[in-house]
């Protein structure tokens, strides 16, 4: 609970230390998060050992329900705030409870114990001392002599076990050196068990709460003296791992070497001990035993994508086989084509044709094609196509009290506005469509069924596992579904390449559009896009052209000309809406971070010591400034990826500030959004982002760098996703040899299954687990949900017939001894688990 040291004794670094304290009495919460425990109070100082001659003194950190005019103690530091000056930051509290009779009369008597008059707080104390709250909250039956009425005596003991509490997790999450969100969300799920949950198990943190990880919960566990070998740790080391590899590499699966050779690393590295490899291999099948991972064949997984690879499969099935349009003739598709095309001005190719004809008469359909090839073209008219046979109007005022027959959605709020624009009709994300609220910090949301006849969704190379399951999980078997991509972009940043494994599968119709219509005389970017694909640069790649320039330079002289290139982009009357710097990584002298600095000053330079700002995270927000939404936020109408602008900026002590409260308003495409304090981390800066970010957008001008130092990240889907961003004008600055590697450098696919489940599915190669006669399957079970379920067969069933397709470690099968423990690691012994010197 200590904050600050500060050493009385400067020439002996080992002498006694002190505390910095503050002791004194709130006098107001000038603010308290609705989502956290954070809180800022004004305190009137009565002790304290800091260098401060006021009396009152303001105070910042993690706490409970404080009491206006009640004393406490803050242990911490004095910090300067930039712009409200010194203040205390407390990184613990405890509360200065009164202990001499009078005091303890006085807090008995106050607000807080409704019914309790100052003659039964007289004589509480006479009766109990001057210990009588913690002799109370020990035995409640010390009561009985005051003689107290029964509602009186419950509001006491209530009040009294609330304000000790709530206040003495609080402190104890303070002193294991929990932030403010993370309080409020470990609070927020175990409640009043907070402190012995983490006492008994502080590894239950990595699977419970977002935002907790192993180091952490490792660094509580060693302060409680827990055995480095306990099963609880190697549990969550390994979940740790193997959540690593899917969030870093997007796989869906990682095998047992890399896996335990990863594990025992992170093991032995957080706490120098040596672990036993077979205790490590044991808890992995242990794990595989509670459900949390899954053997299959050579491959681990996590429960929940194993399952939604399987559920991805079987829907799509459904989907496929369902027999929603046999009504459809030839004929009628083809004069309904015609029909569209002259109502739209438009003649289509041949395969424009082909693809409006296969697309709108299957019941599963996958277009896919480059920029410029004409997916949207073929996005209006296929829902212009559906309206002409199905008889349904496109006047969507006309479906006031139902559901509009065509659903289009995007991964982005970005990408849903572009489609609407182009369409014409509504378009959402799919989060909004599905009502998920996209917090990651909640429970497991229930999705709304989908109703109409028709489902276009497009930019679907962003689109993860889990979601595309969640999705298709919503789907009616009489609708369509129609996913359009391009294959060739970046994947989803969550685990999987869904729209690239499904384009794999010989059972789901697709067609490819490789025709490039949108390409001016003078255009060279589309052009550019299309040989980068083909995996080259073309030969004028450093000529400069009417709409693309390349620029040599190394990765410190970036920032300089970018600055030179945006100023005169200014010049010429682009505005920061206009503008997009891409890089690929954050930090370094041509790190987004260091160039949205840069490009800030020159859109919107701070003019003036009265102009509104303030600085949060590292970043100085302004009014005017364009910035990036981070998260899923359907709450609010705002998604991951939505660039808004700072249109007011309301600080707590502003006169005119009702609310008394920091906050910013955000003006979006779509809707403004005021945000608290507490969700601040939700934004950054946008004049430069990442190129994943940038997906499923497009700009006027693209200002992209790319130097060695980006190393790691120069790969093939990552130039031309960024290369497809730009509409009229392209920048292209750095070394050419980091643009040769990417295009070179083709990008490794996921480790996923997604396809073999497709193939396992549509060929009818997987079967339900044999069951005895006491367990039933239904007809919606999943292969996961029927193995997970297989009971020990009896001592007759032969092994073979207990071991089904796919291989799921299960408790029955392992103790029946018919499925292999060592799930995979067929041949590797305690040495391949070694750290490597």
């Amino acid at each position: 609970m200590a904050g600050d040291q500060v050493n009385l004794f400067p020439n002996n670094p080992d002498a006694a230390t002190v505390t910095h304290f503050v002791v004194g009495k709130v006098a107001a919460v000038f603010f308290s998060s609705a989502d956290s425990f954070y809180k800022v109070l004004l305190v009137k100082v009565s002790e304290q050992n800091i260098d401060w001659h006021e009396d009152e003194i303001v105070v910042t950190g993690n706490f409970a329900d404080i009491q206006e005019e009640t004393t406490y103690r803050f242990t911490g530091r004095t910090v300067k705030h930039p712009k409200y000056g010194v203040q205390f930051q407390a990184d613990n509290y405890q509360n200065q409870t009164p202990t001499s009779r009078s005091g303890l009369i006085a807090y008995l008597s106050g607000s807080d114990f409704e019914g309790l008059g100052r003659r039964t707080a007289e004589r509480i104390v006479d009766t109990l001392g001057e210990d009588a709250i913690d002799k109370i909250l020990a035995d409640p039956g010390v009561l009985k002599p005051i003689g107290m009425r029964a509602s009186v005596e419950r509001t006491l003991l209530d009040t009294l076990r609330v304000n000790n509490g709530l206040e003495q997790t609080i402190i104890g999450l303070n002193a294991y050196g929990f932030g403010s969100r993370l309080a409020a969300a470990i609070y927020g799920k175990y409640q009043g068990d907070t402190l012995n949950v983490i006492q008994e198990n502080p590894y239950r943190l990595v699977e419970d709460i977002k935002g907790v990880g192993f180091k952490k919960a490792d660094q509580i566990a060693a302060q409680l003296k827990i055995d480095p070998q306990a099963d609880s740790r190697l549990k969550a080391a390994l979940l740790t791992e193997i959540n690593e590899v899917c969030a870093q590499n997007g796989d869906t699966y990682t095998t047992a070497k890399p896996l335990l050779n990863a594990t025992m690393q992170l093991l032995e590295s957080a706490r120098h001990v040596p672990i036993d490899p077979q205790k490590l291999a044991d808890q992995l099948v242990a794990l595989a035993q509670e459900n949390k991972i899954v053997g299959d064949e050579n491959r681990i997984y996590l429960s929940d994508l194993y399952e939604s690879e399987w559920k991805i499969a079987e829907h799509l099935k459904r989907l496929v086989a369902a027999d929603n349009d046999g009504n459809l003739t030839d004929q009628a598709v083809e004069r309904a084509i015609k029909h569209v095309a002259k109502a739209s001005n438009l003649t289509y190719d041949d395969s424009q044709t082909q693809a409006l004809k296969s697309a709108i008469t299957a019941h599963v359909f996958l277009l896919t094609g480059g920029p410029g090839t004409g997916k949207t073209t073929i996005i209006r008219g296929l829902v212009a196509l559906f309206a002409e046979l199905h008889d349904v109007s496109l006047d969507v005022n006309q479906y006031k009290d139902k559901s509009f027959p065509i659903l289009l959605a995007a991964p982005t709020g970005r990408a849903a506005k572009r489609m609407a624009e182009t369409t014409g009709l509504p378009a959402s994300t799919i989060h909004r469509l599905l009502g998920l609220t996209g917090r990651e910090d909640g429970p497991e949301e229930p999705t709304k069924d989908l109703d109409g006849g028709l489902l276009i969704i497009d930019e679907m190379s962003m689109v993860d596992t889990s979601l595309f399951q969640t999705l298709l999980q919503a789907v009616p078997s009489h609708m369509q579904v129609i996913l359009v991509g391009d294959k060739d972009q970046l994947p989803s940043v969550g685990a999987g390449q869904v729209f690239h494994d499904l384009l794999q599968s010989p059972d789901l119709p697709q067609i490819e559009l490789t025709t490039i219509y949108r390409q001016d005389d003078d255009s060279s970017i589309i052009p550019l896009a299309h040989a980068i694909k083909n995996g080259q640069l073309p030969a004028d790649f450093t000529v400069n052209q009417k709409d693309r320039s390349f620029i040599s330079c190394n990765a410190f002289q970036v920032n300089h000309i970018v600055e030179q290139v945006v100023a005169r982009a200014q010049a010429k009357g682009f505005t920061a809406e206009q503008v997009q710097v891409l890089a690929p990584m954050y930090r370094g002298a041509a790190g987004i971070d260091q160039l949205n600095t840069t490009v800030q000053k020159i859109f919107n330079p701070l003019k003036s010591a009265r102009q509104k700002h303030l600085e949060y995270n590292g970043q100085d927000f302004r009014v005017g400034d364009k910035v990036l939404h981070l998260v899923n936020s359907p709450e609010d109408n705002v998604f991951n990826g939505d660039i808004g602008k700072i249109v007011g900026i309301d600080l707590a002590n502003d006169p005119h500030n009702k609310s008394k409260k920091d906050q910013i308003t955000i003006a979006f495409d779509q809707n403004e959004v005021t945000y608290q304090r507490a969700d601040w981390n939700r934004l950054t800066l946008a004049y430069s982002m990442s190129i994943h970010k940038s997906q499923g957008s497009q700009f006027k001008m693209v200002i992209l760098p790319l130097v060695p130092q980006f190393s790691r990240m120069l790969q093939r889907n990552l130039l031309y996703t960024a290369v497809t961003r730009a509409e009229q004008m392209l920048i292209l600055l750095g070394d050419q040899q980091a643009f040769e590697r990417s295009v070179t450098n083709e990008s490794v696919n996921r480790q996923t299954t997604l396809t073999k489940r497709l193939q396992q599915v549509f060929n009818g190669q997987h079967t339900a687990a044999p069951t005895t006669a006491s367990t039933t399957e239904t007809s919606t079970s999943t292969p996961a949900e029927k193995t997970s379920r297989t009971t020990t067969p009896s001592a007759d069933t032969p092994v073979e017939s207990a071991i089904t397709e796919p291989h799921q470690l299960t408790p029955a099968l392992v103790a029946a001894g018919q499925i292999d423990p060592m799930i995979g690691m067929n041949g590797i012994t305690p040495a391949d688990f070694m750290p490597q010197a």
